[in-house]
């Protein structure tokens, strides 16, 4: 899994830019105040970066590792903060799939004005059912012809989690590509499992859905006072979140035995999304 421990930033002039390193803090700074260096050097050139840009990043996440699953082969699972404050599971050889299904088109409302005002307040999720029978046929349709693969199927806000139960994957296999394809992954969730050599599913709800306003500081922090600005933050959050679950239990499709390397991640899986609760997703 592609996490690496020190990250620093760099500067030169006007331009900063992070970069990291799995051995120390100093290679981590050395590498960042050359990259810094090469970004004026372009802006200097001529060549300017694309606008815009995705959450999903090309390069590894800078993310804080808070918790390591180990297992027979060393480290099988860590739970991470991500740029937005979620937690999340990341798994070295238990495929999770990510399938985002289109919301329907909504009418206008009060919610801009709202959100000149203030944070608006959560909506319920949008009714998703036609899409969503329709990914659950796909996945039932794949799985009849390859009848030892089974999976835990999830209700998320915004489309569905597929949790393969029959025995580990690896992430940069072609098995893996054509089940994402085969399934209809999301293609920005196929891009960032590559990228961190795991597959990764969102453990807490999103802050704006569960009315938690503002933006937390990122990991690291550069000043005392950065954490501290973080910590309130991350209280409020976590109050927030207890009315909410991530995801809820849609069915069992295909093979039905769970093997002994996938039960504890289902076990921490479904403990930290409130998957029994009954709760409104977010």
């Amino acid at each position: 899994m592609n996490f690496p421990k020190f990250w620093a930033l760099g500067k030169s002039g006007d331009f900063s830019c992070w970069h990291w390193s799995f051995q120390s803090l100093a290679e981590a700074q050395s590498l960042a105040n050359e990259a810094a260096k090469q970004l004026a050097q372009r802006f200097r050139d001529g060549v300017y970066p694309k606008q815009g840009g995705h959450y999903y990043p090309d390069r590894p996440a800078r993310e804080q590792v808070l918790q390591e699953m180990t297992d027979a082969k060393g480290v099988s699972a860590v739970v991470t903060r991500n740029l937005y404050g979620c937690l999340v599971l990341n798994t070295a050889r238990v495929m999770f799939v990510d399938i985002d299904l289109p919301e329907p088109p909504r009418r206008m409302s009060l919610g801009f004005s709202i959100r000149i005002l203030g944070w608006p307040k959560p909506k319920p999720p949008p009714d998703q059912s036609g899409p969503r029978d329709a990914a659950l046929a796909r996945v039932e349709a794949w799985t009849r012809n390859n009848y030892q693969w089974g999976w835990r199927v999830y209700q998320t806000r915004s489309g569905l989690r597929l949790l393969a139960t029959q025995g580990p994957v690896e992430v940069d296999s072609k098995t893996t590509d054509d089940i994402f394809e085969a399934l209809g992954a999301d293609p920005l969730y196929r891009k960032l499992c590559k990228t961190q050599k795991c597959f990764r599913a969102r453990l807490t709800p999103k802050p704006w859905r569960c009315g938690t306003g503002g933006k937390p500081k990122r990991w690291p922090w550069l000043t005392p006072r950065e954490e501290q600005k973080f910590q309130k933050w991350l209280a409020g959050y976590e109050i927030d979140y207890q009315e909410w679950a991530t995801c809820r239990l849609v069915k069992q499709i295909g093979n039905a035995a769970v093997h002994p390397d996938v039960q504890p991640i289902i076990k921490f899986h479904d403990e930290a999304t409130r998957v029994g609760s009954n709760l409104q997703l977010a």
